[in-house]
């Protein structure tokens, strides 16, 4: 029953927290903040970890475990709730247009564009008053990201319990052989988690924001379009209520179980033995006399011991280099699964919706089937602790290569004049304003400012009608067609007449068939480091003595959490500012978000990035395999110098020394040194 409860509450926060990670975008987009701070906000829920996680691993493994993590379910559940508030507070979304600067005719008689009014340049140039942007700051309702941010960091705090206590409970009353498989399972069905996670985000990414309330006729972009905001506090309610759920039968559990193989009466409410993990511990962690009658638990003798148990801890050469190891790749991870929605629909020119659709139902399985496969091998072979870390160093390795693929699989920019290209047609990436204007639309008074995309018909995207030269159009919303655009003709590019639409041109075909590629080998290494997440926690749990696995288990979350959780996806999102070339206009003026970014520049900094993360993680892992080799052979060595040999030789050390001894047989042929 407590796997059951185990594997429903490790599904419903991983498709809470997906769904967070999927629907970045659209927050980003409805607040209108940069990568860097909404890097921040999605760090929020480590920070979360941080106030609690040591005390609840340590104080929590001596309380009543269940409970703890029903209780935590049930923070989570508000926190999703809260993070969806904003939206119920916001006026209705008011995406930037210059479109909405002159009137539209219904009966499909042309109008007339800013071109040749002057409107645009007027409103560029006109200066609010403080009490005006006092009262659109307020109407438009932009600060509300700290919502957001304390409903994501509520998350946080309610998951501290889940993992450290619930592992540890599963482990202690379970047999050693079947932990690993036990492991395996409570991970893939949470890995279904995030399959639901991005498909419900990618479902809310199509809704509109204020749908049910706005008029969707009206509406003139569509799903596709970098200003596009979905129904992004639908799917917070949802995860919130399923949450709720999951929390409910850990009410019910008990404190301790008995053991499996163990008769009822050997029941222990304390924490079982291990086995193999006694080789991989330090000798004084072994020769403690058992207690003969357990103290009542206090909250001061808890404390008095924590620092202690903490000392001890980092005393623990292999558990330090887990940490490290553990902290560098998780950061890695974090940073690349923030923004590879972002990375897909700027690279490859994937809508929001469909990025996010394709990491579900692709990606996701593909990280569950190595997570199988990785317990399967653990059990089948019945590895120890060394061979886990083979395993773990193999996996590492393939993934790393799969990576190193990746860079070679790049699509050019989308073509914009005046920022990829050209308004002639020739690729030239530039980050200044001043290049949008040209001779075709010198005389048109132009802002410089507003993102409002237009199509032409010799597939090149102009930032707006009035940038493109365009003078009449006809329709209305999503139908509007601009015709006589004058900076058509001026590119040497073959184009069929001087009309274009609304939205930014699709890429290239050949982008399509490498995104194809992209995917796949996307797919190959999610799978290959996945076969190490099980490996690697056997390495955690039987490399700590039984009394700190709680405590030890809680520090490598908390230290991995917070310093590989909230750090990453602010130097990610800041790296990834760097190469925006068009920022968006809020709705009281000032820098909105990104609209485009040079998608070549884009990818060395993303990729770089995550290269030199997990290159030096894999410099630990070798560091990590030569210590746990170390400490095998020490153990041989002593467990043959325990044990005497059948052939009645018998063992003297020299001189006290432990690491000299001659061994004594009957035969004296058989004598020898070690």
């Amino acid at each position: 029953m407590f796997l059951a409860a185990m594997c429903f509450v490790f599904f419903a926060k991983a498709f809470q927290g997906s769904y967070m990670k999927s629907s970045v975008t659209q927050i980003e987009r409805r607040f209108d903040v940069p990568s860097s701070l909404i890097g921040f906000i999605d760090g929020s829920f480590e920070i979360g970890n941080l106030f609690v996680i040591a005390f609840v691993s340590y104080f929590g493994a001596k309380l009543h475990r269940p409970r703890l993590i029903a209780a935590g379910c049930l923070v989570m559940s508000a926190g999703s709730f809260i993070t969806a508030m904003p939206h119920f507070f916001q006026g209705q979304y008011k995406y930037e247009s210059t479109i909405s600067h002159f009137s539209a005719s219904a009966n499909g008689t042309e109008n007339i564009l800013p071109c040749l009014t002057n409107a645009s340049l007027a409103q560029d140039n006109e200066i609010p008053t403080a009490e005006s942007q006092a009262e659109c700051e307020k109407a438009s309702s932009s600060s509300l990201w700290w919502f957001v941010f304390l409903g994501n960091m509520l998350r946080g705090v309610g998951e501290t319990p889940v993992m450290p206590l619930g592992l540890s409970y599963l482990d202690d009353f379970s047999r050693e052989e079947n932990t690993a498989f036990y492991l395996a399972l409570i991970q893939t069905v949470g890995i279904m988690g995030p399959m639901f996670g991005f498909m419900l985000g990618s479902f809310c990414a199509k809704l509109y924001v204020d749908i049910g309330t706005a008029d969707l006729d009206a509406i003139t972009i569509n799903y596709k379009d970098s200003r596009w905001v979905g129904a992004w506090w639908l799917g917070f309610l949802i995860t919130g209520g399923v949450m709720l759920l999951a929390g409910i039968p850990f009410w019910f559990l008990p404190k301790s179980l008995t053991r499996q193989g163990e008769p009822d009466s050997e029941k222990k409410s304390g924490v079982p033995e291990g086995g193999e993990q006694e080789r991989f511990i330090p000798d004084n962690n072994k020769h403690n006399p058992p207690a003969s009658k357990p103290a009542p638990v206090t909250m001061s003798a808890l404390a008095k011991d924590f620092l202690p148990s903490l000392k001890k801890l980092f005393s623990n050469t292999i558990y330090v280099l887990l940490v490290c190891t553990g902290l560098i790749q998780v950061s890695g991870f974090i940073g690349m699964i923030t923004f590879k929605p972002k990375f897909m629909e700027q690279v490859y020119g994937q809508s929001a919706s469909r990025a996010i659709f394709l990491i579900g139902i692709m990606n996701l399985p593909a990280v569950a089937l190595g997570i199988v496969t990785g317990g399967f091998i653990m059990k089948r072979f019945k590895l120890n602790v060394l061979g886990a870390a083979k395993i773990c160093i193999v996996a590492s390795v393939l993934a790393f290569c799969s990576m190193l693929i990746q860079y070679f699989l790049q699509c050019d920019n989308s073509q914009v004049a005046g920022l990829t290209v050209t308004y002639q047609g020739a690729p030239e990436v530039s980050y200044q304003k001043e290049t949008l204007i040209s001779q075709c639309n010198i005389g048109c008074s132009c802002s410089l400012k507003h993102w409002d995309p237009i199509c032409a018909s010799n597939g090149v995207t102009y930032t707006s009608p009035c940038l493109a030269g365009c003078q009449t159009s006809t329709g209305i919303g999503k139908d509007m067609v601009f015709h006589n655009c004058s900076c058509i003709g001026e590119a040497l590019l073959p184009y069929t007449n001087m009309s274009a639409v609304l939205g930014q041109c699709p890429r290239k075909s050949d982008c399509d068939f490498m995104f194809k590629i992209y995917m796949s080998v996307t797919v190959i290494g999610a799978f290959f480091s996945a076969v190490g997440a099980t490996p690697g926690y056997i390495i955690l749990l039987r490399s700590i003595t039984p009394e700190l696995k709680s405590l030890a288990l809680g520090m490598h979350t908390l230290i991995v959490r917070t310093l590989g959780g909230i750090p990453p996806p602010i130097y990610f999102g800041a790296l990834i500012d760097k190469t925006c070339l068009k920022w968006g206009l809020k709705q009281c003026g000032g820098r909105g978000a990104c609209r485009i970014y040079d998608s070549g520049a884009f990818r060395n900094a993303f990729l770089g990035l995550i290269y030199a993360l997990y290159s030096a993680s894999y410099l630990l892992l070798g560091l990590l395999y030569n210590r746990l080799s170390h400490r095998e052979k020490k153990q041989a060595l002593k467990d043959q110098l325990k044990a005497p040999e059948p052939d009645s030789c018998g063992v003297s050390t020299t001189n006290g020394n432990a690491s000299s001894a001659i061994v004594k047989c009957e035969n004296p042929d058989q004598e020898t040194t070690i």
